[in-house]
């Protein structure tokens, strides 16, 4: 009898220590609920979460989200008003720029570089510094009251990629989607800004009212290409800016943490 008990309890001992082992790794891991935020429990300080979160908007991992996470404020704010987001924007110029310059033009006024215009070519941080940094669900009458001014400041890496492509041979397009009803505002606005030359502005028509900002642009992409255009690059801050149909030959993709559009 005392060969068995020296040989159970060295067992039960071993089965204990394994099942506290598994105990103890199923409380430690986060459910669905910590990990989206959802709690504030989260063990990962705010930074940490915010910085994953940020990651997760910009690969568009996200998906269709309405407002930035209520603890992510501060850091939303540190940095569109620090040196991270003018320093990513500066790398996505320069990388623009080397894509631009391998190019070979045909030369024929058909070669084409696509712009969006908010958060692209013009900051509105002006107007999202007063409401929030995207904490605030987005409000399309304040906003347009703030396009009306015509005042937001041009993005300066964009400023330069943009005059060095006219300098190289490009055509212009700035595809935004603001509506045809600001178009005086918008223009003001660009020429406020510095901004000279471009050879087309498109914006959203009585047909276009209701599409999606992908759906719209795809359809505008593709009224320029049955033109004749050769859609080489075009540079925006929302994925729907990019993607869709009649893409351009390579797509540069600049930070926005504050808002999505689909």
């Amino acid at each position: 009898m005392a060969s068995v008990a020296s040989f159970f309890f060295p067992l039960l001992l071993l089965l204990s220590a394994i099942s506290g082992i598994s105990s103890e790794t199923a409380i430690r891991l986060p459910s669905e609920n910590l990990v989206a935020g959802g709690n504030r429990k989260v063990r990962a300080d705010d930074g940490v979460f915010c910085d994953s979160w940020k990651l997760a908007v910009e690969t568009n991992n996200a998906g269709n989200w309405k407002q930035i996470p209520a603890r992510c404020a501060a850091f939303v704010q540190a940095y569109m008003t620090g040196g991270q987001y003018s320093s990513d924007l500066e790398v996505i110029g320069k990388l623009s720029s080397e894509f631009a310059r391998s190019v070979k033009l045909v030369g024929d006024d058909r070669d084409a570089w696509v712009f969006d215009i908010d958060e692209t070519l013009l900051s509105n941080l002006p107007y999202y510094e007063e409401t929030g940094f995207g904490t605030e669900i987005f409000n399309e009458t304040s906003f347009d009251e703030w396009v009306k001014l015509a005042k937001a400041p041009a993005l300066l890496p964009s400023f330069s990629l943009h005059n060095e492509l006219q300098e190289l041979g490009f055509k212009i397009i700035l595809l935004t989607g603001r509506s045809e009803q600001q178009r005086s505002a918008t223009e003001a606005n660009l020429l406020f800004a510095g901004y000279r030359n471009w050879e087309r502005l498109i914006l959203r028509g009585p047909s276009d009212q209701g599409k999606t900002a992908a759906q719209y642009k795809s359809e505008k992409r593709s009224e320029l290409v049955e033109e004749g255009y050769r859609i080489h690059g075009n540079s925006g801050d929302q994925w729907s800016d990019l993607w869709g149909f009649a893409v351009a030959s390579r797509s540069f993709k600049l930070p926005n943490p504050m808002y999505y559009i689909a």
